[in-house]
Order: structure tokens, then sequence, then C-alpha cells
């Protein structure tokens, strides 16, 4: 398999001269001179004024003889090659592809939603050419493929899986390395570098988001009720240590449930209790 080649071709503006002279030469040698056979030279000049290239910076010109691979000219400027090749432009520049979300489903199944930015560039002119047959469709097609077997080795978080310790949600940094890793893998093929990829969007399927976010919210509900409970307990066992310590009030059993019973009410109601004011004695 051949590689890529650096060409090294002649400058353009001292053939620029040349096919000056032998386009305009002959015409006044005719005219004034009768020289009729200097036009073999004006088809001369005709045939190198064909061979002009211009290369800009960031960009590449792939060079085709009959067939068979010349080399590539990375250095930019004004060249002149042999008039008979093929010269096909190439950007080096580093390009943007930003996703429309796709869905996939995750490790669980779930169908979630995920767009990508991902940043690359030309790296060998000879794989982009003649390895693929459009290289920036290449680079479409296997971002998707990629993005749905990235999707499918994590599950979107760990409500499902709490023994999952990398997920779509929170491992961030984990999944976008083995993103831009699995991209790389398979973007060589196409001489394509990737600089750069990442998830830039994410979210449950329009499908499951309603019931997605239930369950988050249910899951937040418990854990604050659980919060809660806790911190009522230990203000309870705080108030009774303190009443027994200081001695001021005997309680028996009965009197310590009750009481914690109504501490538990009112700790842990939605909301604020209402007082009701005794007027009898303490057993009314």
């Amino acid at each position: 398999m051949e590689k890529e080649k650096s060409y090294s071709p002649v400058s353009g503006y001292l053939m620029l001269a040349l096919a000056i002279i032998l386009i305009f030469g002959p015409p006044l040698g005719m005219i004034f001179l009768k020289m009729f056979w200097m036009i073999a030279l004006l088809v001369v000049g005709l045939f190198v004024a064909g061979g002009f290239v211009i290369v800009n910076p960031n960009e590449s010109s792939v060079l085709v003889l009959f067939g068979d691979y010349i080399g590539t000219i990375k250095k930019n400027g004004f060249f002149w090659v042999n008039p008979f090749f093929n010269r096909k432009k190439m950007s080096l520049r580093a390009r943007n592809l930003d996703s429309e979300a796709l869905k996939v489903n995750d490790k669980l199944g779930n169908p979630v939603m995920i767009g990508i930015v991902l940043v690359w560039k030309v790296e060998n002119t000879f794989k982009a050419a003649f390895e693929v047959d459009d290289f920036t469709h290449f680079v479409d097609i296997q971002t998707e493929s990629a993005v749905r077997k990235i999707a499918g080795h994590y599950p979107y978080d760990n409500f499902a899986d709490e023994e999952a310790e990398v997920t779509l949600r929170s491992g961030v940094e984990e999944v976008n390395e083995e993103l831009e890793k699995e991209l790389a893998e398979r973007l060589d093929i196409a001489g394509i570098h990737v600089i750069e990829a990442r998830i830039n969007y994410l979210a449950y399927a329009s499908e499951i988001a309603g019931a997605m976010l239930r369950r988050q919210q249910a899951t937040a509900i418990v854990a604050a009720r659980k919060q809660i409970v806790e911190g009522a307990v230990g203000m309870v066992e705080m108030a009774l240590e303190e009443l027994s310590r200081k001695e001021i009030i005997d309680l028996d059993e009965h009197k310590k449930a009750a009481m914690v019973s109504n501490l538990m009410v009112v700790l842990c109601a939605d909301k604020d209790p209402a007082p009701v004011l005794n007027t009898g004695t303490l057993h009314q």
C-alpha cells in the first residue's frame, strides 16, 4: 500500500516568465520576421501555461498522472507542475462536526438522545483521497456508528444499575475519552486526525422522559425524607437525654412514647404544625 509522499514543484514565477515569452514572442516573430516555425513555440507556451497551481496556507494539492499517485504539495505558494498532472485540492484546516442528537439505546436498553462535537482534520492526504470514496461523508457515518457503540457500553445513570461506576451522565470525562479513542481508530483508515470529541447533548428520549423525570423526583423525595427522619430521630433522642439529665420532668414510658410521637409528627410534617393550648392539667 502506498503512503503519502511529498512532491517538490518548480517555482511558478520562473515558469510564468517563460510562458509569457513563449506565448507573446512567436506571434511577433511571425508578423515581423515571417518565422512561421515559431508557431511550435506558441504551442509549447500554451502547454506550459496549463501547469500553474496555487496552494494556500493549510491547503494541499494531490497530484496524479494517468492513475499513478505522484505526490502531495503541502507547501503554500505559487508553483508549476506537469500540465498532465491531475490536481486535487484538499484542505488541511481543522473542521468542526456538530452532530444532530441521535436516538440510541444505552446499556440498559433505554432510548436516549446524544449529540457530539467532533474536531478533526486531514493528516494523510493519500488515505483521504484514495482509501475512501468521500472522506467527509465517511466522517459523518463513522461518527454516528461510534456514538451508538459507546452509548451501548454505559447506562444513562445508575438508578437502575447501582453498581455502574461510569455512566453517560456522570462519567463525562471517561466517556469522552473512550469516544475520542473509538473515533481515532475508525477514522485512521481515511487519514483523519481526531483533535477532540465530546458529548454536548444528553437526554432521555421523549417517549420515556416524563417517566424518568418522575422516577428522579421520587428518588429525590425519598432521599430527602430519609435525611429528615434521621435528623428528627436525633433531635428527639437529644431532647429526651437533656430532659432526663437536667431532671426537668419525670417521664414514664407511656409519656415518652407520646412525646416522641408528637415530636416526630412536628419535625417530619410537610406543613407547619398548628399549636393547641392545653388549659387543663398535664394529663388532659
